[in-house]
């Protein structure tokens, strides 16, 4: 997997509502051998990094659109802003089997001959969004305001709040070069 973050990363969510923030872009690759293993993988899944993870869970998107539409040009299987939000997304008729979109990907690069996917993602992850490959995450401590602790708060659940409690009452380091935590999906 190859991620390529740009300074939006870091932006802080100014807007009084999230729905009114506009999502970075992030372009990123996935070579065919990485997703093959992700489909065939039987254990727990940790995702190193809050980009790492935007870029899986948007291999899911990908695998749908593939799927819903086999012609899509390249340029399209970009995923946006809040696509999983969408109607199609929320029905549960329209859901589809992690493992079928990682397939159809693989079936995509296969047809076309391409060792990698080469995409890109303005998916924001947000509390009420729901998971399809991660068990886990590990990930520095965020600013308050960023879209990066929204995702975390997303999918630690409420328990969000007393991880960072904890880390701002025993000085922990936060950003880029700060102190980690490894997270566990919210099962509740």
């Amino acid at each position: 997997v190859t991620l390529h973050v740009g300074a939006g990363t870091f932006k802080p969510v100014k807007s009084e509502h999230i729905a009114d923030h506009e999502m970075h872009n992030e372009f990123f690759s996935v070579s065919k051998e990485t997703l093959k293993m992700l489909l065939n993988h039987k254990g727990k899944i940790v995702v190193v990094g809050t980009t790492s993870m935007r870029t899986l869970e948007s291999l899911y998107y990908i695998g749908k659109k593939l799927i819903e539409n086999p012609k899509i040009s390249a340029s399209d299987l970009s995923v946006n802003q809040w696509e999983p939000y969408e109607e199609s997304s929320l029905n549960p008729s329209a859901s589809l089997n992690p493992h079928d979109s990682l397939q159809a990907i693989i079936d995509y690069l296969e047809d076309s001959e391409q060792d990698a996917l080469i995409s890109s993602t303005r998916l924001m992850i947000a509390p009420g969004y729901t998971f399809h490959y991660p068990d886990g995450l590990i990930t520095n401590f965020h600013q308050p305001q960023s879209t990066l602790l929204l995702l975390v708060s997303a999918f630690a659940g409420i328990k969000w709040k007393s991880i960072y409690e904890y880390a701002l009452n025993n000085n922990y380091r936060f950003l880029s070069y700060g102190d980690s935590s490894i997270i566990w999906k919210n099962t509740k």
